[in-house]
């Protein structure tokens, strides 16, 4: 932030608004945060607490974020014999000279690397040049909100040349038995086909997952042998492990055997996921019926959550259960999406739709109504409802839910993704054999 340095700074367009604006629908997403150091030193309570909110998020979960109260001169005093650290949020309630001149005397201290976020409290357009032309990397005008001060520490940080990480859709049932898994096989095939981006499935369901049945695909091997080292999974052993299911649709499998015990590591989890996220822009988290510290961390930090559910009490509570520990969890992330499944089963007492939504507050994205015939048809011959029944109502719902996962962008990208090259090699070998 000094005046020498300011050339270091990353600065933004003359013409950018106030960081007060919305980010651009169908803007590329940001890579999370690394692991950087952001202090904060504000004068208003409201302030403070939208950054210390916003350090529980999943995208600053590497960050160490720590707020102070005392603005300008608190920063001083703090940094005055110490370092910098990576970030430097400064909030003044002062008009433009007077800003302008504690900045400066922040500037006299600051290292050459430190990024520099101003919040103020006047809606200036030339403040904000201002700052800019001294070094400041943004200046933000409060009172602020969550996804603005993530998206505005993310955005000093972002790589212009480095691919967006993918997104991690995770699929959980309420109870076993309700479907989960087809609704995230069914809604990754769709996104695949009708979008055409390519996208896999992790079934981490080990010992008995059905991705490799319900895809007719019997692999060797898959996700079970990232997750033992997940320290070795690169490029090339994406292309061994990864096994092909339609044109633009692979397949991390489960061993769906018993032969040993598995036991999942959060980290080797949350590494596995990472590398593949660095290659395809979708994941499937195919995620069991169950309650470990691996799972609520992906559960945690996924992107979008669909919860699958059939409408009876057991399903309700759980649901009700699921729902209240993501809002915990995901204070500024989308609620989870909710799909009823098994509808109107013949003579089954079950939760009518409304008060099923109106329990858990929460509107169902999709109702699948009972059709063992659809669904058992596809199951049996290894197949989606996509391709079993094309035109059919529920086809036509997963496309939706598909779409509605994808906010509707994903079809207006034509990636080239850094797993194409193993993707073609997986066509190549599944047409010779």
């Amino acid at each position: 932030m000094t005046r020498d340095a300011a050339s270091a700074l990353r600065f933004a367009p003359e013409d950018q608004a106030t960081a007060q604006d919305e980010p651009r629908a169908g803007a590329p997403r940001q890579r999370p945060l690394p692991r950087v150091d952001v202090v904060a030193f504000c004068e208003d309570q409201d302030t403070a607490a939208v950054i210390r909110d916003a350090s529980t998020d999943r995208n600053l979960a590497k960050a160490n974020v720590s707020v102070r109260m005392g603005g300008v001169q608190a920063a001083v005093m703090a940094f005055d014999a110490t370092p910098t650290p990576s970030v430097v949020v400064i909030e003044s309630l002062l008009d433009r000279d007077e800003m302008l001149a504690d900045l400066d005397r922040l500037a006299e201290i600051c290292d050459p690397a430190t990024k520099v976020i101003a919040v103020g409290h006047v809606n200036d357009v030339l403040l904000y040049r201002e700052l800019l032309r001294r070094g400041v990397s943004d200046y933000l005008v409060a009172p602020l909100n969550v996804p603005q001060l993530i998206d505005c520490i993310a955005a000093i940080h972002a790589d212009a040349e480095a691919a967006p990480l993918g997104k991690v859709l995770a699929f959980v049932g309420a109870k076993g038995g309700c479907g989960s898994s087809t609704v995230c096989h069914n809604i990754a095939f769709a996104i695949a086909a009708s979008l055409r981006n390519e996208v896999v499935i992790a079934d981490l369901d080990l010992p008995f997952g059905t991705a490799g049945l319900d895809f007719n695909q019997d692999p060797v091997q898959g996700i079970a042998d990232a997750l033992i080292s997940p320290e070795r999974l690169n490029e090339t052993q994406l292309d061994r492990l990864l096994s092909r299911c339609s044109d633009h649709l692979s397949l991390f499998a489960a061993p769906g055997t018993l032969d040993r015990v598995y036991e999942i590591d959060s980290q080797a989890c949350g590494t596995v996921l990472d590398v593949v996220k660095e290659s395809v822009p979708w994941i499937a988290a195919d995620v069991p019926h169950l309650w470990t510290s691996w799972a609520k961390q992906v559960l945690s930090e996924a992107d979008d959550v669909v919860i699958t559910a059939v409408p009876d009490l057991a399903n309700l509570r759980n649901a009700r259960n699921l729902v209240d520990q993501l809002k915990l969890t995901r204070p500024s992330s989308k609620a989870p999406l909710l799909v009823l499944n098994q509808v109107g089963m013949p003579k089954r007492p079950e939760i009518a739709v409304s008060d099923f939504a109106e329990a858990l507050e929460l509107e169902p994205s999709a109702s699948i109504g009972f059709d063992p015939q659809l669904f058992g048809m596809a199951a049996n011959n290894g197949q989606t409802i996509e391709e079993v029944a094309p035109k059919s109502k529920v086809a036509a719902q997963f496309r939706d839910l598909a779409a509605l996962l994808a906010d509707g962008s994903a079809g207006d990208r034509d990636d080239a993704s850094l797993l194409a090259p193993i993707l073609d090699r997986l066509r190549l070998t599944r047409a010779r054999a």
